[in-house]
């Protein structure tokens, strides 16, 4: 597995992925299970945030603590399904901006197709984390990562609930420098793009389309 790849192997996280696979799980409890797989993951991916020392006042004297060191972080969903874990990663962290990427795939060719961009303004000085729950062909999450490195951020990560291995191949010989953190890495594309065993169509099961 190449060293830029994680997959992440916590009990908790693989418990409610079963879960999650599952197509008799409501829409209401996949929605409620994206957002806890996604607080974990990104409790995880910023694991190397640096940290600088800091002396705090407790009520029985004084603490010799740690806090990040001013880090500036934004959260970027692959739109539709990515909002799904943006709930999750802003639980941690509050304070982090929020950009948006608008994509569609084209049923006949399997391309991503871009319809909207925003990023934050100050995206220059911020550790973006991209979201999307399924990494497929990767050709969106190629794309996506395209456009937000034309405005130079300090650092990508991607996060993904579960890849192919089609699409893990593609995104890391396209941008071999970012981060890859996945809940599962399952067998393979089907005829169509979709990941198998996967659990469907992440944005219909959490938005409730069909």
């Amino acid at each position: 597995m190449n060293n830029k790849v994680t997959i992440m192997d916590h009990p908790l996280i693989q418990h409610k992925l079963s879960i999650l696979r599952d197509i008799n799980t409501s829409t209401m409890e996949f929605r409620t299970l994206v957002n806890e797989i996604s607080m974990l993951m990104i409790y995880d991916a910023t694991r190397d945030l640096p940290l600088s020392d800091k002396k705090v006042q407790t009520p029985c004297g004084i603490a010799n603590c740690k806090e990040i060191e001013g880090r500036k972080l934004a959260f970027v969903p692959i739109l539709r399904a990515g909002l799904g874990m943006v709930e999750g990663a802003l639980e941690l962290v509050p304070s982090a901006r929020v950009g948006h990427i608008g994509l569609y795939r084209d049923e006949k060719t399997l391309q991503p197709v871009e319809y909207y961009c925003k990023l934050p303004k100050d995206i220059e000085v911020r550790d973006v984390f991209v979201v999307d729950p399924m990494l497929a062909t990767g050709g969106s999450a190629i794309d996506a990562i395209t456009q937000i490195k034309k405005r130079n951020p300090r650092s990508i990560k991607f996060l993904c609930i579960i890849a192919a291995p089609e699409g893990l191949k593609a995104l890391t010989a396209a941008h071999p420098d970012v981060e890859i953190f996945a809940a599962g890495l399952d067998e393979k594309l089907n005829e169509n793009g979709y990941i198998v065993p996967g659990l469907g169509d992440a944005g219909d099961r959490i938005f409730g389309t069909k």
